[in-house]
This record gives structure tokens, C-alpha cells and sequence, in this order.
């Protein structure tokens, strides 16, 4: 049986969508290798990066055998990445919480699905603070001016208006996941700046439930009752 001449490196660009498990191998001779499950070697462990053995076949690899030392399997590997990603990016939490993953970790996530509780939450949470910091900056103003002695100020305002810009990108990244969660392309988040009609899509993108399953987007969020 002839085998692809040196040795590869494996990596992984692996699909679960459907139950289908499929990747890649990177050959010595510099051409990529396609390869699914039924194209490893019974028992054998592989993980990114290994070095495998391999039978060529026009753009495909079969015969798969490691050349390397044994490494975790590949079931193992994907359930390990799945719960990193789930505890990650989908795990229940309380509203501040989600307020802060959104606005410190998440800020730029236009990729990924929220759940209603995250979104609520961080609006709940931005509204709260944005009341506070502009109650505070009355009283600053007035105690700068001594309480209507001095002349007026508005340098007061100046700590809610960095909230305000800080949290615009936030802002956006939670409605865009909130409308991936329930199945809808992102785009939609422009419905939400129309005059009239942006108070009724907030509203309606808040409160469709999410969906059921696995989508383009990613696993549905931990927490979600079914």
C-alpha cells in the first residue's frame, strides 16, 4: 500500500452539524488533504497538529495512521472545546453578570447568540447606570456652581456621556446576538434606529423566545428552558 512519502501535520476544521465529523491534513508535498472519520485507523487518538501517515487519493486521505506519539482522542477533544465554548460564552449567570460580560468581554461579539435574559439584562443594567450617572452629574454641576451662587456648568455630564460611548458598540453586539438567537440575520439591528418602528422591533426581538437547537450561530445558550 502506498503511503504519501514523509509525514503531515494534521489539523482540524471539524463540522457537527448533522452528526458529520470531517477535516483536514496538511501534506509534506504542500497540498491539504481532505479526510472524514471512516478514513482513521480503528482505536487511533488524533488531535491538531500530529504527525499521521497516509494513503493519497486526488485531494483525499485514507488509511490514516499515526507517525507520531499518541495524543487525546477526537470525541474527547470536541466534547472538551464544546464545553470550554459553552461555559464561555453561554453560561447562565445573574443580570449584572451578563451586564458586564457584555459590556467588557463581549463588546465586540457579532457572531455569537443571546439569550432574552442577557439582553434584558443589559438594558435593565445600562438604564440604571445611566440614571445614576446623570443624577450624579446634576449634583456635581450644582455643587461646582454652589447650588445657584455661581455661575452654571455642565462638566457634571461629562462621566455619563463616556458611559454612553463607551456602551454604543455593547449595545449594538446584544441586539445582533439576540436576533441570532432567535434565527434572524443580524442586519435586522437597523430596524431598531427607524423612527417609530425601532421601539416595536426592540421590543419584538426581545421577546421572541430562542431557538431549539444548534444554529449558524452556535449552540442554544445555557439556561434556555425548552
Amino acid at each position: 500500500m502506498a503511503r504519501n512519502e514523509g509525514e503531515g501535520s494534521a489539523r482540524f476544521s471539524i463540522s457537527l452539524r448533522r452528526g458529520k465529523h470531517y477535516g483536514y491534513i496538511n501534506g509534506v508535498d504542500g497540498k491539504r488533504y481532505i479526510f472524514s472519520r471512516g478514513d482513521l485507523t480503528q482505536d487511533m487518538n488524533i488531535a491538531r497538529g500530529m504527525l499521521v501517515e497516509f494513503t493519497p487519493d486526488d485531494g483525499t486521505a485514507h488509511d490514516i495512521i499515526a507517525a507520531g506519539p499518541a495524543a487525546p482522542s477526537l470525541d474527547g477533544n470536541l466534547q472538551q472545546r464544546g464545553r470550554t465554548a459553552e461555559n464561555r460564552s453561554a453560561r447562565s449567570m445573574g443580570l449584572w453578570g451578563y451586564f458586564l460580560r457584555a459590556l467588557i468581554d463581549d463588546y465586540r461579539n457579532f457572531t455569537g447568540r443571546a439569550r432574552r435574559k442577557e439582553f434584558w439584562a443589559f438594558y435593565l443594567w445600562f438604564n440604571v447606570v445611566l440614571v445614576a450617572l446623570f443624577g450624579f452629574g446634576i449634583l456635581l454641576n450644582l455643587a461646582i456652581s454652589g447650588f445657584d451662587d455661581g455661575p452654571r456648568t455642565s462638566i457634571g455630564y461629562i462621566p455619563v456621556l463616556l458611559f454612553v460611548l463607551v456602551a454604543i458598540l455593547p449595545s449594538i453586539a446584544v441586539v445582533v446576538r439576540r436576533l441570532h438567537d432567535i434565527g434572524l440575520t443580524g442586519w435586522l439591528v437597523l430596524l431598531c434606529y427607524i423612527p417609530a418602528l425601532g421601539a416595536v422591533a426592540f421590543l419584538v426581538f426581545g421577546l421572541l423566545p430562542s431557538q431549539f437547537r444548534e444554529n449558524r450561530w452556535g449552540p442554544m445558550p445555557a439556561g434556555v428552558t425548552v
